[in-house]
């Protein structure tokens, strides 16, 4: 009986298609160019070109000259950005959960991995790091880290959105 059932959806499905062709093929043959103007647009939406090339934003001047010493009193901040930047997903190390890092707290070195190095830092208002220093990206956040430990001096919540 279920072999029964299976040939009948079988024979239904393949009449449903069928009929859709046919009736494709007579609103062709009746003058498909006077289609209304109001036409369903298609599910997934227009095939868009996207860029035709990539170039690269200019660094500013003075982008890689990093103060050689460090006032640390001067960093100590936890920042709320003034804008927020879209650059694609976060993905952190596995194993770690989600947290709000502050100043003078010590970031786990898998956090610092070249993949959350932020070398373009000027990009998203963020200051020249000092020497020893780099910006990476936690989250939605940015922190200043020292590169030796760890360490972070400095944080702007919200940097990415």
């Amino acid at each position: 009986m279920a072999n029964v059932a299976k040939l009948a959806v079988g024979l239904a499905a393949g009449l449903i298609c069928a009929s859709g062709v046919i009736a494709a093929e007579q609103g062709h043959e009746h003058g498909s160019e006077h289609a209304p103007a109001h036409a369903a647009a298609p599910a997934h939406g227009e095939p868009h070109p996207g860029p035709q090339g990539y170039q690269r934003v200019a660094e500013p001047a003075g982008w890689n000259k990093r103060p050689a010493t460090v006032d640390r009193g001067a960093y100590h901040h936890n920042y709320q950005a003034a804008r927020t930047y879209q650059i694609g997903p976060y993905h952190r190390p596995a194993g770690w959960v989600e947290r709000r890092w502050a100043y003078g707290q010590i970031l786990p070195r898998g956090f610092w991995a070249p993949q959350y190095v932020l070398a373009d830092y000027w990009l998203f208002s963020l200051e020249v790091p000092p020497v020893g220093f780099e910006w990476v990206r936690y989250g939605n956040d940015a922190l200043l880290i020292n590169t030796a430990n760890g360490e972070v001096l400095q944080v702007e919540y919200g940097v990415f959105g």
